[in-house]
This record gives structure tokens, sequence and C-alpha cells, in this order.
């Protein structure tokens, strides 16, 4: 006899592991250990965790990394100290794999986002957008001007 479990028992797992991953992308984690934080096998876990978030957990996890490692970066955290912070081997597989989510080097975005923060401090209206300076009322003060798009700064984030 066979037991059928509610698709919310399964989704309730898949959560957990996710979860799981949120957790302790800073660890030493594989496929093995998120999938048995699910209690599932590691290739069914792969199909339900892509069903489920539309990329595989090894892709979420990445990702996951890459976005903990721009926010020490933004806290002028060594490139050294991000990679092995957010649970990456080695610098240059970091350094890679930051670029390919990102488009730009983890020193690059660091110069870049430390760049931009100087730029607010001296300008911080050049920030503010348009639609909500207009919307404030802010656009018929004298203070505030409209800065043509070729002056605006550009940020990958």
């Amino acid at each position: 006899m066979t037991n059928h479990y509610p698709k919310i028992y399964f989704y309730k797992r898949i959560v957990q592991a996710k979860i799981f991953m949120d957790t302790h992308f800073g660890e030493a984690i594989d496929l093995h250990n998120i999938a048995d934080e699910a209690y599932f096998s590691k290739f069914h876990f792969i199909r339900l965790f892509k069903t489920v978030y539309g990329n595989t957990p090894h892709q979420y996890l990445t990702k996951v990394r890459i976005e903990a490692a721009k926010m020490l970066l933004q806290k002028q955290t060594s490139m050294t100290e991000t990679c092995f912070a957010v649970g990456f081997d080695s610098i240059s597989s970091f350094s890679g794999l930051f670029k390919k989510y990102t488009k730009t080097t983890p020193s690059t975005y660091q110069q870049q986002f430390k760049k931009r923060q100087a730029q607010i401090k001296l300008n911080p209206l050049q920030f503010i957008p348009g639609c909500f300076a207009q919307q404030k009322g802010w656009m018929k003060k004298a203070i505030f001007k409209m800065f043509p798009e070729e002056t605006m700064p550009t940020f990958t984030t």
C-alpha cells in the first residue's frame, strides 16, 4: 500500500531546504546536505526544487552567495574575506561567478559602490527619482533641478 501525501507536504519540505540554504550559505554545504534537510534523494530534490523556484539548488545557492558577497563588498570587506565568508572555496571561482552574475568583477563592483556613495554625499538630490520629486512637488522648487540623462551616474547592481 502506497501512501499519498498532499502537495503542501512536499512544498513545505522544499521551503525548509531553501531556508536552510538561506541560513547556512556561508558554510561548506553541498547538495547532499540540502537534500537531506528536505528528506529527499538528491535527484528527486533537484527536480522538485527547480519546479518550485525555477532554478536548481546549486544555482539558487550561488545567487544567495553572490547577493551576500555584494553586501559585504559594499561594507568594504576585502575580496578574500568576502569570498570565504559567503562559502566559496577559491578566490578565482568566486571572482568568476561574481562576474558572471553581476557583469563586473568584485573589485570593480566595490569601487563603483564607493564612488556612488561619494556622489550621493556630494549631491543627494541627484539620486532622487524624477517621478518621486514630481509627485512631492519638489520639481517646482529652486533647490531641485532635473539632471540630463548623460549626467546621471551609472551603477550596476
